[in-house]
């Protein structure tokens, strides 16, 4: 390097040419460009050395423009096609001599430049060029007509999104999904989702923020997402739609009834008056209840459950399905069923005036409530009213003769609560909301009531759990028994000290441990129960049909069981799992509604009361309110005590980001 030498060199990527001007310490040089400008240059940041040394700054300029007739990448493919032959290895002037038929310091330098820019035909061996094979240059000519056509997609993608975004009525293409897919992922899974890139750049293509909330508000403005989408499902992936197999397998099932497998052994209990009791919404009809008089003057009770097993085998498409769903997930805006609808709520439901299979706990109880005999049994059902928990209070209220059946069923209930709080249960009856979202997204927000019906078919239900609990322990039958740990709750002085009610409930429930699944049978304190089992909603749990499949099983004299000991006990720890994961699904998103209810509801007052304290030195506590049996977190910036009734108000609320602040409305002492 001397001074005079005209030099190639890079800066932010763009070749930049300099004259050397002077030596700067042991190794670097200061270069003049052609602004005039001093640039100081290691030999390493050289990449080209025009030969000679004549050269000033003011000879930049009229090089660059006659560098400009050279650079025809194009012409490479013709030194390409002459070289790979023999594979030959070239330099900047044999390829300048082969190109332009001259050495000139311009022509070296757009040999040079072609050389170094070109990423199909040559690739670099330090200081020479080796022509690469026919078959690199194809792949790598595939390769580019790839990224062609990625590139020409991706333009017209925001071009599209952009005028749909304007309001045009534009249909999004087969080629805009992975786009879509990937604002879904980021505005789903935010940070945590996995490559994040295209979102991100297709959001800064539509001028858009870059961050998850941007996303989800583009996806809405696309008209591909709803407003309040339910991003919990969609972070827990749960299944919305059924397969194709699963669909031909309910068809057929539908228009060709399969072979009852319990028809040698199903009793016909078609001449019992059955009611259904449910709430008004529900269409998945899973018990029914008749009360038989016998001749001795005792009366047996019969508690009917749907009996889906007449419809699903263990291992089919059916059931392999609801394996995965393991439960049907209840959110206020849609139900996402265990099975499709067709049957859940056709034949596998007890449907009123049809003749309906179902499975049957016959049970004769003493004076005081305790079983004292109980059968099982596959029947044949034919329910006779389909009621409402407000019809059967109603009835019960006014007295209805004509029904005594249900006055039984009322009195056998109100024994067994006095029965199983003398075995110890725990009776926390905490406010619970019916939270309801219509096809117009209009919230409702119901306080269930703690009404006779409901009372009735609760215990009625417990009641069909104790029996199939001890039907698994007398017959060593590995089924799901649920069991509570016994709870160590507060001394009794301690709870007269809190107010009566929800406080006093409230203070008991924190004490309650978390129930649990083994397939050896246990106490559940909380219910006051040796056994305990659930069995009454095989449409829509999975280890309720997983007791009824063994059971039946059983019943029927087969050599196996559907599920042996060791394989059911490592399946129910993934079934818990799922159900957790749905469990955790409906509360969060039942939070989202309460909260964007109350937004909707600006600066209504709500009466509140004080329920317990969350972080008491931080003035943190839980209050109920009272007019939507919702339990809210909130701070007081006054001395406040258990118990206590307030008024609040709503200063600001986001639903999604599950906040609420809340201030306390004083009323003006004058």
């Amino acid at each position: 390097m001397e001074k005079g030498t005209l030099v190639e060199f890079r800066q932010g990527g763009d070749r930049r040419l300099a004259v050397l001007e002077r030596p700067e310490g042991k190794k670097h040089w200061i270069a003049v460009d052609e602004r005039g400008q001093n640039q100081t240059l290691h030999p390493r940041d050289v990449t080209y050395a025009f030969a000679g040394n004549e050269y000033s700054a003011n000879d930049i300029a009229g090089i660059k423009t006659a560098l400009e007739d050279y650079l025809d990448p194009s012409s490479l493919e013709v030194a390409w096609e002459f070289l790979q032959e023999d594979k030959q290895t070239t330099n900047a002037a044999e390829m300048a001599e082969l190109l332009f038929s001259e050495q000139s310091p311009v022509c070296c330098y757009a040999a040079h430049v072609l050389l170094s820019d070109d990423k199909l035909y040559f690739k670099q061996r330090k200081e020479l060029y080796e022509p690469r094979s026919q078959a690199q240059v194809a792949e790598l000519k595939h390769q580019i007509a790839v990224e062609q056509e990625k590139h020409t997609r991706w333009q017209s993608c925001v071009e599209r999104l952009t005028r749909i975004m304007a309001g045009e009525a534009l249909e999004l293409e087969e080629g805009d999904r992975p786009y879509i897919e990937a604002l879904e992922r980021f505005a789903t899974f935010a940070q945590d989702a996995k490559n994040k890139a295209p979102a991100i750049d297709l959001l800064k293509a539509l001028d858009r923020y870059p961050d998850p909330d941007t996303a989800f508000q583009v996806l809405v403005d696309l008209g591909q997402w709803q407003p309040h989408e339910n991003l919990r499902v969609r972070r827990q992936q749960l299944p919305l739609t059924f397969s194709d197999k699963v669909l031909d397998v309910t068809h057929r099932c539908l228009t060709s009834p399969p072979p009852d497998p319990d028809a040698d052994i199903r009793v016909d209990l078609t001449h019992l008056k059955v009611y259904t009791i449910d709430d008004e919404s529900t269409r998945e009809i899973d018990d029914g209840l008749s009360v038989e008089v016998l001749d001795d003057g005792r009366q047996k009770l019969w508690i009917h459950i749907a009996d889906p097993t007449r419809w699903v085998q263990p291992g089919d498409e059916l059931d392999m399905d609801a394996r995965k769903r393991g439960t049907t997930v209840y959110l206020p805006e849609q139900t996402i069923p265990m099975f499709p609808t067709e049957l859940a709520t056709g034949p596998m439901s007890l449907v009123q005036g049809q003749s309906c299979c179902a499975f049957t706990f016959g049970v004769i109880l003493s004076e005081d409530g305790a079983v004292e005999d109980y059968s099982i049994q596959t029947s044949l059902i034919r329910p006779t009213y389909r009621l409402t928990y407000d019809d059967v209070d109603e009835m019960l209220q006014l007295g209805v003769t004509e029904e005594p059946e249900l006055g039984y069923l009322r009195t056998w209930a109100q024994r067994r609560v006095a029965w199983r709080q003398s075995q110890g249960s725990v009776n926390i009856q905490m406010p619970e909301a019916s939270i309801k979202v219509d096809g117009d997204g209009e919230i409702s927000i119901d306080v269930l009531e703690k009404s006779a019906s409901r009372q009735l078919v609760a215990e009625m239900m417990i009641l069909a759990g104790e029996i199939a609990g001890r039907y698994g322990y007398d017959n060593n039958l590995p089924v799901p028994f649920r069991q509570q740990p016994q709870p160590e709750l507060p001394s009794e002085a301690e709870l007269l000290a809190l107010p009566a009610g929800p406080v006093r409930d409230c203070a008991v429930r924190r004490c309650m441990p978390r129930s649990e699944v083994n397939l050896t049978p246990g106490r559940h304190a909380s219910l006051g129960l040796d056994f305990y089992t659930q069995v009454t909603s095989p449409i829509r749990r999975y280890s309720d049909l997983i007791a009824h499949f063994q059971i039946k099983a059983h019943l029927r004299g087969d050599e196996t069981l559907p599920f042996e000991h060791d394989d059911l006990q490592s399946f129910l720890v993934s079934l818990g799992l799922i159900t957790y994961e749905a469990i955790l699904v409906e509360r969060q998103t039942k939070k989202y509604w309460a909260l964007e209810y109350l937004r909707r509801e600006g600066d209504r007052p709500w009466p509140a009361l004080m329920l317990r304290w969350l972080r008491e030195h931080e003035s943190l506590g839980l209050v109920l309110l009272e007019d939507l049996g919702l339990e809210m977190a909130t701070r007081f910036d006054r001395s406040i005590e258990l118990g206590d009734r307030l008024t609040l108000r709503v200063t600001h609320v986001d639903p999604r980001q599950e906040m609420i602040r809340f201030q306390e409305v004083v009323e003006d002492a004058a």
